[in-house]
């Protein structure tokens, strides 16, 4: 029965690691990402993204496109996030399709960090390089640390081609010219190849002996050191050992073929080029906010003043970049994603233009699927119970000013 058992828990352990192992080169295929799962108040009140233009919506393999626009640092950053002080401007895409050639903000290159402050707007752009055929996901994106990755809108874009076609070259401060695609790629493999194999004779040698059963029961009769033997214990030091002279030698025979190399650069740049955005004339004070659940709408009361010299509309209302747009006032032309415009999902109850000096309440409702599509409506059973977002309005000559406005969602379900 003993020996019975200890074949049983061997068997089960070289079952297990074989399916481990076949995990490792199990790959699913990712296409879009969990931008829905994000929490409401982490899209509505800590980057908006807005003006956003990707300038292809096909690109092929070693061809290049740009993902441009601007984004607002909300001023009521919430309190359970970390300010975005150390941020890093990324693209969210499932996995390496594209290659980030490179990233400006306010027209700075930005391969590293930047800090970021509340109440300023950014423009930035972002250059991809098609790697891998297929329909893509493409989203702005912005790390930070200590709040993770703040995802913005995403649009599909798809790249043709063949991926065997692709090439990445760049030149060395040296000036020698490399692919970086297959560059050193056989030493690569080698090292791999290496380590797993040390790892498997290491799996190997403890796996002849007696396995789980026998070893507790050794261990529960207070025979734990004779698990051990001598010989063990020298097969031990001999990878110890092993394992340190191969990483030494490496490491010297590494310096050796390449003396010339800098360390990966990582400070922070500050002092980032921000949007002098024009000087709002419009106030807008919000007197209340509900959540009508059955009908998937939010509906504001507010008080807008005009103190400038023309008349203006409120034309779009823009939260965790899905945009609610009154037709008559403002027409989206960038070809902005279909399941982020609610086309006809602003509507005003007195929307004629509002004069110059002058004040009025209006209802303003904000309709669209997207409210559940994209999980917004979850802000109404989050503890801190608020809603954010952009307005934009316009005058005659299609001039625009941007609002921001916070204020507490109170939901209702009748």
């Amino acid at each position: 029965m003993k020996i019975l058992k200890d074949k049983v828990a061997k068997l089960s352990f070289v079952a297990l690691l074989l399916t481990m192992t076949a995990a490792m080169f199990y790959t699913p295929t990712a296409s879009a990402h969990g931008e829905k799962s994000q929490a409401a108040f982490m899209r509505m009140r800590t980057i908006h993204w807005f003006d956003l233009n990707w300038s292809k919506d096909e690109v092929p393999v070693n061809d290049t496109m740009t993902l441009t626009g601007k984004f607002y640092v909300f001023q009521g950053w919430p309190e359970t996030v970390d300010k975005p002080e150390v941020s890093f401007l990324n693209v969210g895409i499932p996995g390496p399709v594209f290659i980030r050639a490179g990233s400006w903000i306010g027209g700075q290159l930005v391969p590293r960090s930047v800090s970021l402050e509340l109440g300023e707007t950014y423009e930035f752009k972002v250059l991809l390089k098609a790697r891998r055929p297929g329909d893509w996901h493409v989203h702005a994106m912005m790390n930070v640390k200590g709040g993770g990755p703040i995802i913005g809108p995403g649009k599909w874009v798809t790249i043709t081609g063949s991926m065997s076609d692709f090439t990445n070259p760049i030149t060395t401060l040296t000036g020698e010219t490399i692919d970086l695609e297959t560059y050193n790629l056989s030493n690569t493999y080698f090292w791999h190849g290496l380590w797993y194999a040390i790892g498997l004779l290491w799996l190997a040698y403890w796996a002849r002996k007696p396995m789980f059963v026998p070893r507790s029961i050794a261990v529960e009769a207070g025979k734990a050191d004779t698990l051990i033997s001598g010989t063990d214990k020298k097969v031990a030091l001999g990878f110890g050992v092993g394992v340190i002279a191969i990483v030494a030698m490496s490491m010297a025979s590494t310096n050796d073929k390449f003396p010339i190399t800098t360390p990966l650069q990582a400070g922070l740049l500050r002092g980032m080029k921000t949007i002098e955005m024009p000087v709002a004339t419009v106030k807008v004070k919000i007197e209340d906010a509900t959540y009508r659940v059955p009908g998937r709408a939010m509906q504001m009361t507010m008080t807008i003043t005009n103190n400038g010299d023309s008349p203006v509309r409120l034309g779009e209302f823009n939260t965790a970049g899905v945009r609610f747009l009154d037709p008559e006032v403002s027409v989206d032309e960038s070809g902005y994603p279909d399941d982020l415009l609610a086309e006809e999902g602003l509507t005003v109850s007195d929307n004629s233009p509002l004069a110059p000096g002058q004040s009025k309440t209006v209802q303003v409702t904000a309709s669209d699927a997207a409210w559940e599509v994209y999980r917004l409506a979850d802000l109404i059973y989050d503890p801190d119970s608020r809603f954010a977002g952009l307005l934009f309005f316009y005058d005659a000559a299609g001039n625009r000013q941007m609002i921001t406005i916070d204020a507490p969602l109170i939901p209702s379900f009748i």
